[in-house]
């Protein structure tokens, strides 16, 4: 039996829909021509306004089984490198073990110099990424971050370190919307944040994931130099920065921009990776900036209430990505027990990032998984609060650290959320933006809220975490209800329209594979279906 069964081509009189101001010009005879090159997406070029192909399960689960050797991998190692490279401060600063220079309110603004690059660079980003072909870009910004990084070496100052660390914060600003993309565009929207997921939980937050368990055992290794040649941090340096540019030269050579330039695939299972997110209505690429769809993203509550759940979720990471050790070793601990100690909540917070994602999709949900995710952390902040300085404590206090890095997964979740609730390629890369750049600003407020004078309980800070993460709980529900209530207004203009129209429900599920990749906005195309 062929793999593809044929279909026969809808009637070309029937025109497209996507909303009153949707692109009423083009008919079935005009595919690419007319609308892929502007105003249509990518995939027109390949598949068509026209549904002219099903492929069988198996087919499907084939393709998919082969994109999930291939595409989640590289981005796990994409995101495994940047939060080892963006965290090598949190182990460098081990001193005297690493002989690391910066120290006290310095150390704290060499931590925000990273935010304040990533903040300064990343509206640029996303939009120089969609006129270009995106994984070539991120390809390239990861051999440049691996440079920087490893000029870290020889830096000879504060000056240095911060100006090293801006560039950093940089080139790394792409990193999640171009992943966040990448997955959108080769995954249904119900297999999304299981994928976000497999690349996130190498950074699942209190010491980011699988990137604690590994850095900090390179870290614990590095700890026995005794440094009489070259001190110990600049080995830890030079030997992420490498590892960086590894990791960029495999992105530049294999990872593909789209499923339109996927070079691992043949051409019909181009087609068939095109025809299988058809539905979801998300679309895949378009090199055009349109202020429409910019201007739609700004006017949009959903995105300033994610924008919000940023900020409430990137505060705590901001503080715990660059002072979670500090706190381990406040219980008692010496410097190099912490390093290992370190490396347990990273596999407590991968595991939740795993199962957050797997349930996400499983039930369709996107803001229940994270108040699984940030109730455990509420939990563990009030814990090291109350059992501070109380004698026998130091395991309970071990414990809560771990429980507080669950909260973690909560941006994955985000990450998710954006992918499967957003349409129209430049409104993705703005809704993207404007999350990624208040992560920047949350993770700036962060490095201030341990501060020195606090050391070593840093009450306060604890305090601000689980105060945050309690607020967020209001806005999950808040977004879930909205979401929920679009989905039914989109309902009842979908009945109104088949009754004006006449369409049965044939010619509904034809007009919707028909509007896929127009590149319409999700509130321009009345087909697309929010994720709750």
């Amino acid at each position: 039996m062929s793999s593809i069964l044929e279909q026969p081509s809808p009637d070309p009189d029937k025109r497209a829909f996507g909303s009153e101001n949707a692109d009423e010009k083009t008919d079935g005879a005009t595919t690419e021509s007319a609308i892929d090159s502007r105003d249509g997406d990518e995939a027109l070029v390949l598949v068509g306004r026209d549904k002219q192909a099903d492929f069988t399960d198996e087919y499907n689960r084939r393709l998919r089984r082969k994109l999930d050797l291939w595409i989640p991998p590289l981005c796990a190692a994409v995101y495994f490198t940047q939060f080892l490279d963006k965290t090598s401060l949190n182990y460098a600063r081990h001193a005297p073990i690493m002989n690391f220079p910066i120290k006290g309110q310095n150390y704290n603004l060499v931590s925000q110099a990273f935010y304040i690059g990533f903040l300064v660079w990343e509206f640029p980003t996303v939009y120089i990424s969609q006129k270009l072909r995106l994984a070539k870009y991120l390809g390239t910004n990861i051999v440049l971050w691996g440079i920087v990084l490893m000029a870290h070496a020889a830096a000879p100052s504060f000056g240095a370190f911060f100006a090293l660390r801006f560039l950093l914060g940089m080139f790394e600003s792409c990193v999640a919307p171009s992943l966040i993309l990448i997955i959108s565009m080769f995954y249904k929207k119900e297999e999304q944040a299981t994928r976000i997921s497999w690349f996130y939980v190498m950074v699942s937050h209190i010491a980011n994931g699988l990137t604690s368990v590994f850095g900090g055992f390179v870290a614990y290794g590095i700890s026995f130099y005794d440094g009489h040649r070259i001190a110990p941090y600049k080995i830890l340096y030079l030997v992420l920065g490498g590892l960086a540019i590894i990791v960029g030269i495999c992105v530049l050579i294999w990872m593909p921009d789209s499923p339109v330039h996927a070079q691992l695939l043949t051409q019909e299972e181009k087609i068939a990776a095109l025809e299988r997110v058809r539905n979801d209505q998300g679309g895949t690429s378009n090199r055009t900036l349109k202020l429409a769809q910019v201007k739609e993203a700004v006017l949009d509550i959903r995105t300033w209430l994610v924008v919000l759940s940023t900020m409430l979720t990137s505060i705590p990471n901001g503080g715990l990505s660059n002072f979670s050790n500090q706190i381990i070793k406040s219980f008692g601990y010496t410097s190099k027990q912490t390093l290992i100690l370190s490396t347990p909540g990273g596999a407590i917070a991968a595991g939740t990032t795993l199962f957050c994602g797997w349930y996400s999709d499983k039930k369709g949900e996107r803001m229940t998984p994270i108040v699984i995710a940030i109730v455990p952390t509420i939990v563990g902040a009030a814990m090291l609060i109350g059992l501070n300085n109380k004698s026998g404590a130091k395991g309970a206090l071990l414990f809560a650290i771990y429980l507080v890095g669950t909260f973690g997964s909560a941006l994955s979740t985000i990450y998710a959320y954006n992918a499967s609730n957003t349409s129209g390629h430049t409104k993705k890369v703005t809704v993207n933006a404007m999350t990624l750049a208040t992560f920047s600003v949350g993770n700036i407020i962060g490095t201030e809220i341990f501060l020195p004078k606090d050391a070593p309980a840093y009450i306060p800070g604890k305090i601000a975490i689980m105060v945050l993460l309690t607020a967020q709980l209001f806005i999950c529900f808040l977004l879930r209800w909205i979401n929920t209530r679009m989905n039914a207004k989109k309902r009842e203009h979908l009945e109104k329209e088949k009754a004006r129209k006449g369409w049965t429900d044939a010619d509904v599920r034809r007009e919707r594979e028909r509007s896929a990749f127009l590149d319409l906005s999700d509130k321009q195309n009345i087909f697309f279906v929010y994720t709750s």
